[in-house]
């Protein structure tokens, strides 16, 4: 009888677990897929159980599900170098995470701004620690552009939480051979869970008011590329790629938040060059355009090109997908996971450089590459029609976010 009152009890406790995510983005403050993640899996996972989301900015919503508490850090006073700014107010953060009490059965941790967080929650409230991985720091070396030393500390963090966490989630395969391959972590401790999308959300809208107020030209197909300015994004290889497209070709680039003031400088240059030379029309959104006006450009592009060199999932091209829109992407990381070649879209072969393999061998034959597999769908209306159907078949068939959730919630009562 008491092995029954002790099942039942256990059973009870699960179904009243609570989950505590900790994140740099959530809305309104989302600039990338990371925070797109946490938005979404917060969500359906409120459905399921107790969340709370701790996160970086002055959100305040305690009496919702998901509870949503934002913190800030004034570095005002600070006179260590700039580029080290973010990592000590990540720091602030994280501590602060954690002297507010924490009665969550589980911390889930989201980039390498809530690391410490999630170890000091682990170590002082002796809960189970959970990590997904949106990317690794030794594979995007090009961070220390921006942090200077602070990669070097962002590199000992992430190893850290890696290698003493209960469970660490990779969003594709690949992600998995990475930290197997980087970190001392055994394999049944890697789980695979993909990123999702809400297909009600992402969907094809027919109002063009929106591009014409960004001044696209809605009569004229166009090329999409949405995502931030940084190494990691490629936009550099696109932007190389506009010289070799078909002339009269209208190009869109949705790019803001750069990763420093240098390479926000060597973006305008390289697009200020090509629109001297480039028979067609080129279109610079410099900024992070709020969903609605996202979607609407998805919606209305006749391919999305995502150029990446580094991308362990890719949320962007469901994104894409969703909206029907086929997808032209480098052949690396999750992509090659996400898009089903000539079926949703055309993987690029992105050689890269064994003794720096983030960097393109060739870029050069990358950008043309690139523009081949552009120009191949711009003169197919009726392929590019096909590869629409089918992206958006894939995207719902394969990548729901109520799904994912459930696959997370389960992993939780696993450690809990």
């Amino acid at each position: 009888m008491w092995l029954l009152c002790l099942f039942k009890k256990r059973q009870l406790n699960l179904s009243a677990l609570k989950a505590l995510l900790l994140t740099n983005e959530f809305p309104p403050k989302i600039y990338g897929g990371a925070g797109i993640h946490v938005q979404y899996l917060s969500r359906e996972l409120a459905k399921l159980c107790d969340v709370e989301v701790r996160c970086f900015g002055d959100q305040d919503s305690p009496d919702t599900n998901p509870v949503a508490l934002g913190f800030e850090a004034n570095a005002d006073d600070f006179t260590s170098p700039d580029a080290l700014n973010s990592v000590f107010t990540s720091l602030q953060r994280c501590l602060d995470f954690n002297t507010k009490n924490i009665d969550a059965d589980v911390v889930h941790l989201h980039t390498w701004y809530s690391h410490f967080g999630g170890i000091l929650a682990k170590l002082n409230y002796g809960i189970p620690l959970v990590l997904t991985v949106h990317s690794l720091e030794p594979l995007r070396p090009w961070k220390r552009e921006q942090l200077g030393g602070g990669y070097d500390f962002t590199l000992w963090l992430e190893k850290t939480a890696i290698e003493m966490a209960d469970a660490v989630i990779a969003v594709s395969t690949e992600t998995k051979e990475d930290i197997l391959r980087l970190f001392d972590v055994l394999e049944e401790k890697v789980p695979i869970i993909y990123n999702g999308i809400d297909p009600e959300e992402y969907q094809i809208r027919e109002d063009k008011d929106v591009l014409r107020r960004l001044d696209v030209d809605p009569e004229n197909p166009f090329v999409l590329f949405v995502g931030r300015i940084t190494r990691q994004k490629g936009i550099i290889h696109l932007v190389n790629a506009i010289l070799h497209l078909d002339p009269g070709t209208q190009v869109v680039l949705c790019a803001g938040a750069p990763d420093t003031p240098e390479i926000a400088a060597e973006m305008k240059a390289a697009i200020d060059a090509v629109k001297s030379d480039f028979d067609g029309k080129v279109v610079w959104i410099e900024e992070m355009l709020p969903d609605d006006q996202k979607i609407n450009l998805y919606s209305h592009a006749a391919v999305f090109c995502c150029p990446s060199i580094y991308e362990p999932f890719g949320i962007i091209n469901l994104e894409a997908m969703a909206c029907e829109t086929p997808v032209v992407a480098s052949k690396v990381g999750g992509m090659k996971e996400v898009i089903l070649h000539d079926e949703t879209g055309l993987l690029i072969p992105l050689e890269q450089q064994k003794e720096s393999p983030f960097e393109a061998t060739n870029p050069e034959q990358f950008a043309k590459d690139l523009a081949s597999g552009i120009n191949e769908l711009m003169r197919d209306p009726e392929r590019r029609e096909r590869m629409a159907k089918a992206g958006r078949e894939r995207v719902i068939e394969k990548f729901s976010w109520a799904e994912i959730a459930q696959e997370t919630l389960d992993l939780y009562k696993s450690l809990v």
